[in-house]
């Protein structure tokens, strides 16, 4: 009742016995992002079978792919059409390739003014950026994009990563109908990812007094009689900005199961008691900012040297010059004081005991009734530690908190299958399944989760099943707790016409969150015509429409609903400074009115054994398997005031989803070649597209000139080959087309 992303379920194999070895390897086609993996089992029983004892590791590793070295990188990007007005009939988004910056330089750029435009390149040469076709802050189209683009000069494509993982298990049968275990598993994983610089799309000030600046600007603001300058950077001279996050599992775990005899009929029964502890550290370096808005304001000071001017004041205030007016010109001191490293150790702990019995205690004429019911009991409990200038919102971005909170879930369920009909002129066979379970949970009381279903067989050729049920989702610990976690965006601010630029943003939990409530319905076929042997195919209609749903409103969205849908209750979580700018966006948690997703699932498969085509081909088999989703429907409505519904796929959503296998196996060597994709879509479905004759666009329905995506087919192939009776080999391409 708690998955947020679905469930995998994992088979255990408790009896495997001997020795398995996995290894792979592979590289991409451009000689990158080279990865490894390996893994070993072992199994073996002791105690004349009683007992039986299993042992696996498992470590992968994966490089990075640094930045964006593909031929496809386009600096593509929406911005605002600077000739758009409300009457005009222009579109009010472009979309346009070779976009860039105008705010933003790796070695600073002047925003405004009589000198906008002046950036500082290498050794803090002054040059003039060639705006190129198109200007729209923070945009612009050619010129000089790709001075200002930092898309593809900064950002990993793809991260560092590695994981490593131990498990063992100890069974034994201590008496013919009692079994006793224990297991452990171990995992760590690391990421490492290079990430952004750190942008300011303007809001900076260089005085005419800033020691970096070179003669001939001082000598052109003299002369415009300018005492300072508002700039933007991309502070290239602070590098990349690194993040590091490691996570182990520790999972403890006993158990027992076995049968017993009850209402003359065996019955089954497990239970086991888990603790799972989980430690997360994340660390990355970024500017702290009062530093650095001491170190970029530098002057000469009485002996000649270059100093803060923080210094003049205060001497011993540690405060080391930095150099943003250019690139290659930050000086090693001055990263060194501007830099800091903000740390998260955080520690969640679960508990877990549950229990369940299985069995048939009574017949009707159909068959017997089955009937499986359980308990469970469930401690969250989530605490930690993080640096001091984290928890005071010091850094440009981290400012790591700990969360500290904790509930408990206590959880019983009953669930059966009932035949109805068996072997019948009209059904073969008619099942009912059924399940209830109530859950408490300590923060936000009872509730109650149920489904029923049925599958019905009229002939062997087909199966026609249905479902229908109501699921839950309760705020986890983030989502009840969180403390306040910040990172910096940019944002359109329609208080301002929407003017673009960097604000910081912070997440706190919200412990008055109730549980979202799904009701799900699905009803299909399978198909197996007797007419065709090795033929199956199903279709599925499933429909999911969930209430109060858990989640946070973007930055944007509130800034949406308070200036422009009128919502004032969500403008006390917009903070502005004197000046009218926004400082700072308060998100949380909130209960939505309605989530709605609605689709239908296509699968069918076909096996044609070779010797049907010709006995010389042996017993080798082609199977061809097509697997495919029409979303019909995928939607939010936040139920506050200013939201529209829409009735189209949201955002993201591709119309279809599909794909394709064809494999051939035959003795020792098998292959497989695949094709997947995704059907074409659109940036989002609230955009009205046109080019000319636009109506008047509005926040909640921009109009645009290009909102189409392109789908996407990728190609897969897969071969298999068994060398010997103990040794497999195999090697995989995927997207082999690029």
């Amino acid at each position: 009742s708690d998955a947020v992303a679905g469930v995998v379920n994992f088979v255990l194999d408790k009896d495997f016995t001997g020795f398995k070895l996995d290894l792979a390897g592979g590289v991409t086609t451009y000689g990158d992002a080279p990865n490894v993996k390996g893994s070993v089992t072992w199994g073996r029983p002791f105690a004349a079978g009683r007992g039986h004892v299993l042992l696996s590791a498992e470590a992968a590793y994966s490089d990075n792919i640094d930045r964006l070295p593909r031929d496809w990188y386009r600096g593509s990007n929406q911005i605002f059409n600077p000739a758009y007005t409300a009457t005009n009939g222009q579109p009010q988004i472009i979309v346009r390739e070779n976009v860039g910056y105008t705010t933003a330089a790796p070695g600073s750029i002047v925003t405004t003014g009589p000198l906008r435009g002046l950036y500082f390149g290498p050794g803090g040469t002054p040059q003039q950026l060639n705006y190129g076709s198109i200007v729209s802050d923070p945009y612009m189209v050619g010129g000089d994009w790709r001075t200002t683009d930092f898309a593809s000069n900064t950002e990993d494509l793809t991260p560092t990563s590695s994981r490593q993982s131990a498990f063992g298990r100890i069974s034994y049968d201590v008496a013919d109908n009692l079994n006793i275990f224990a297991q452990f598993s171990y995992s760590r994983s690391n990421v490492e990812h290079m990430g952004v610089t750190e942008y300011r799309f303007g809001g900076l000030t260089i005085q005419r007094d800033n020691a970096f600046l070179p003669a001939s600007v001082v000598s052109q603001m003299q002369s415009l009689n300018l005492t300072s300058l508002p700039i933007g950077t991309l502070n290239e001279g602070l590098g990349r900005i690194p993040f590091e996050s490691t996570r182990e599992l520790y999972r403890y775990g006993i158990g027992a199961n076995g049968h017993f005899n009850a209402f003359n009929t065996e019955w089954s029964w497990d239970a086991f008691l888990n603790r799972n502890v989980s430690d997360i550290f994340q660390t990355t370096t970024t500017s702290i900012t009062a530093n650095y808005m001491r170190a970029i304001d530098a002057v000469v000071g009485p002996n000649g040297t270059i100093v803060c001017r923080s210094s003049l004041t205060d001497p011993n205030n540690g405060c080391a010059p930095l150099n943003i007016l250019g690139t290659g010109v930050a000086s090693p001191a001055g990263v060194n004081y501007v830099l800091g490293t903000p740390t998260l150790n955080n520690r969640f702990v679960q508990d877990e005991f549950a229990a369940q019995v299985n069995g048939e205690p009574f017949s009707v004429p159909a068959g017997p009734v089955s009937i499986s019911a359980g308990i469970e009991h469930r401690r969250e409990k989530s605490s930690g530690e993080s640096d001091p200038l984290s928890l005071v919102n010091s850094y440009f971005v981290g400012n790591f908190k700990p969360i500290f909170g904790s509930y408990n879930v206590t959880e019983g369920f009953l669930e059966t299958v009932v035949p109805l009909a068996a072997d019948l002129p009209w059904a073969q066979a008619l099942d009912l399944n059924a399940a209830i379970r109530v859950t408490d949970y300590s923060t936000s009381g009872v509730v109650t989760t149920w489904k029923v279903g049925a599958t019905w067989t009229p002939i062997d050729d087909l199966m026609f099943r249905a479902t229908r049920s109501r699921d839950i989702r309760a705020g986890n610990l983030s989502d009840l707790f969180q403390p306040g976690a910040t990172r910096t965006i940019t944002v359109n601010d329609p208080a301002q016409n929407d003017r673009s630029y960097t604000i910081v943003t912070s997440t706190v939990g919200n412990t008055s969150i109730d549980p979202e409530k799904a009701d799900s319905f699905n009803i299909g076929v399978v198909m197996r015509p007797r007419f065709l042997p090795g033929l199956t195919g199903a279709i599925d209609y499933w429909d999911v429409e969930v209430e109060d749903a858990i989640a946070s409103l973007s930055a944007p969205n509130l800034l949406n609903l308070c200036y422009v849908g009128g919502n004032s209750d969500v403008c006390q979580y917009i903070h502005r400074n004197a000046g009218g700018d926004i400082t700072q966006i308060t998100l949380m948690p909130i209960n939505l009115a309605s989530q709605t997703a609605r689709g239908v699932d296509l699968e069918a498969s076909y096996t044609l054994p070779l010797y049907t085509i010709s006995e010389s081909l042996g017993d080798g088999r082609l199977t061809f398997r097509a697997m495919a989703t029409r979303y019909l429907e995928n939607t939010t409505v936040s139920g506050v005031v200013g939201s529209i519904p829409t009735s189209s796929l949201g955002s993201g959503t591709p119309e279809w989803r599909y794909r394709f296998d064809a494999t051939y196996a035959n003795g020792p060597f098998s292959g497989t070649l695949s094709a997947r994709g995704i059907s074409d879509g659109v940036l989002s479905a609230q955009y009205i597209e046109c080019t000319t004759g636009c109506p008047v666009s509005t926040t909640n329905n921009r109009t645009i000139d290009n909102n189409h995506v392109e789908g996407a087919l990728y190609f897969d192939t897969a071969f298999s080959y068994k060398a010997t009776e103990n040794v497999e080999l195999f090697l995989v391409v995927d997207n082999i087309l690029n």
